[in-house]
């Protein structure tokens, strides 16, 4: 475990979100809403340990495990630790988060096979939507809204009206830098419309700390400059890699990590040349490419 440990931030009376710093690589957001007698979860972790503490730090406010287990995407930092809270929780998702939980196994272990998962087992919501559903946490009102191939194409933003809240998933990476390979990035600025129409002042995001509606800004500024550096790159003959590699990233150099530019341009690419959103990638490509972008060393899990 790290130096910073992870910490719960009280949002509302029933809202908690669950922090783990530094926001890096397998170190994401869950969140928690709880009247005291029913409570739901929004996403796990990475790792079995730190589903663990997410458990504990769930029970020392009070509030009582799970029924309902919502995950935002299929990303094993986010549904890693879904066994640790069912079969007593329902796990729910878009039905293409169940689909990819599925086809995606165990593939943080073979991106990160030097990390310490301990005992996953691979659990895809069995409860899915298409559009949108309202579900309960006692009194609380948690609707769950796909905005469309985004970060995935089986996203959910967790919105709560009454409190103000909004859980983005990795819609968001406030400090970081966002990573849409598996997504896309035309439906990921659609995704921040969507955010900005639900009017919620607190942000939670997939990774970083609790932030704001600025956060929609600065992640719409870098999408924009990807897809012009995508473009003017692409008509100059020079594959993603060049394209990165030559790349003046400005403002956005102070991200963390920033060799996603790579992966985030793959995608880029891959619409320029007529490709349908969310059409999969050569996963093994875009990381081999992280890798060099990352002076030839692969990105390291800071779970």
């Amino acid at each position: 475990m790290p130096a910073t440990d992870p910490y719960a931030v009280r949002l509302a009376p029933s809202v908690h979100a669950y922090v783990q710093p530094d926001g890096g690589w397998c170190l994401n957001n869950a969140g928690f809403v709880s009247d005291g007698e029913s409570t739901l979860l929004v996403d796990t972790a990475a790792t079995e340990e730190r589903a663990r503490l997410l458990r504990e730090a769930l029970l020392a406010t009070g509030a009582p495990l799970p029924r309902t287990l919502v995950n935002t995407h299929h990303h094993g930092d986010h549904t890693y630790g879904n066994g640790v809270f069912t079969p007593e929780a329902v796990v729910v998702g878009h039905e293409s988060c169940r689909q990819e939980v599925i086809a995606a196994g165990h593939q943080l272990h073979l991106i990160w096979p030097e990390t310490d998962f301990g005992d996953i087992r691979i659990t895809p919501p069995g409860t899915t939507y298409s559009e949108r559903l309202t579900l309960r946490a006692g009194g609380t009102e948690v609707r769950l809204i796909h905005p469309g191939a985004a970060h995935t194409v089986g996203d959910t933003i967790v919105h709560l009206p009454e409190h103000g809240v909004v859980f983005t998933g990795d819609l968001i990476f406030q400090g970081g830098t966002p990573f849409i390979p598996m997504g896309s990035l035309s439906g990921s600025l659609r995704a921040l419309g969507l955010l900005r129409s639900l009017d919620a002042g607190t942000v939670v995001p997939g990774h970083g700390p609790v932030t704001d509606p600025s956060a929609y800004d600065a992640t719409e500024r870098y999408l924009l400059y990807v897809a012009e550096l995508a473009e003017a790159a692409r008509a100059k003959g020079l594959t993603p890699l060049e394209a990165a590699q030559g790349a003046d990233l400005g403002e956005f150099a102070a991200l963390r990590e920033s060799e996603r530019l790579v992966a985030n341009l793959h995608r880029a690419y891959a619409e320029l040349d007529g490709l349908p959103e969310g059409s999969p990638l050569d996963i093994a490509a875009v990381f081999g490419d992280l890798t060099v972008m990352n002076g030839g060393v692969p990105v390291v899990c800071h779970a």
